[in-house]
């Protein structure tokens, strides 16, 4: 079972390598990178390519690690219970299976995705130790042990905004994502965008990677923004002498709103062009 990209997903030597180590130790491979530079589609794509089924943990500020394993809903008993309801009589028949729980017990190898980690609470990791070191849980209600067959394949996303704690990290495989050069991000849009005119993609590149490059950018313009760019690029068929011969009194590329996500950046690029108008 290795892992060597797919037709739709472009993955670096370094990726693959990460991946493969991941998928050969058994260990949770921890994904950093950027946000949108493709580190949940990389779990689907592991997925596709190993002929596994997806299983998605989407973590929230509110999640609980204890979600993941399973919820004893002891309100919808009680309701139960007062209307006479014979369900009542089988605590198992309130106990929500988890994502955890679902990737222990799945018939065949899954592949589960804990993805943005680093959204939940600074604890949320620490109490998911056990669970995936060991790879069982007990159910305290039923008085039963879940334990894999198997240890699943684990894919954890993180966008770095808060720090992960050393003892979670130990049990992981560690790869960071760089932003793809140009390359690499040449190869990703003839994935999507097959076809399409070459001198229109460099051009594009060109404006893309000194958009990136402005100093005191709020937000740098990832991955999927230059696809979606490029997109709509394509869909108004701008011409090509749009981006050929911007103009710099202009700094604000064509259709902008694709690549600058706040009013901070806009307004950084709206004071370069009135600089460079100044000193026209």
């Amino acid at each position: 079972m290795r892992f060597e990209g797919t037709s739709n997903y472009v993955a670096t030597d370094d990726l693959k390598v990460a991946v493969n180590a991941a998928v050969l130790l058994r260990r949770p491979l921890l994904v950093k990178g950027e946000p949108g530079t493709g580190k949940t589609v990389l779990a689907h794509e592991i997925a596709k390519a190993v002929g596994a089924p997806l299983i998605e943990w989407n973590i929230k500020s509110t999640t609980k690690a204890q979600q993941g394993l399973y919820e004893y809903d002891a309100v919808a008993r009680l309701r139960d219970g007062q209307l006479g309801d014979e369900r009542v009589h089988d605590i198992a028949n309130y106990i929500k299976k988890g994502k955890l729980w679902e990737a222990f017990t799945a018939p065949e190898l899954p592949v589960l995705l804990i993805d943005e980690i680093d959204k939940a609470d600074i604890e949320f990791p620490n109490d998911l130790l056990q669970e995936l070191d060991r790879m069982s849980f007990d159910v305290y209600e039923t008085q039963e042990r879940i334990t894999a067959k198997e240890r699943p394949i684990v894919v954890i996303t993180s966008n770095n905004e808060k720090e992960l704690p050393d003892a979670f990290l130990r049990r992981c495989f560690f790869h960071y994502i760089k932003f793809p050069d140009r390359a690499t991000m040449q190869a990703i849009i003839d994935v999507h965008f097959p076809g399409i005119q070459k001198t229109l993609i460099a051009k594009a590149l060109e404006v893309f990677y000194e958009v990136r490059e402005v100093p005191g950018l709020k937000k740098k313009p990832s991955t999927s923004e230059l696809l979606d760019w490029l997109k709509l690029l394509l869909n108004e068929d701008m011409p090509l002498d749009v981006l050929q011969n911007r103009d710099p009194t202009k700094a604000i590329p064509p259709l902008h709103g694709a690549l600058l996500k706040n009013e901070q950046d806009i307004m950084l690029f709206e004071r370069l062009a009135f600089m460079a108008r100044r000193g026209s």
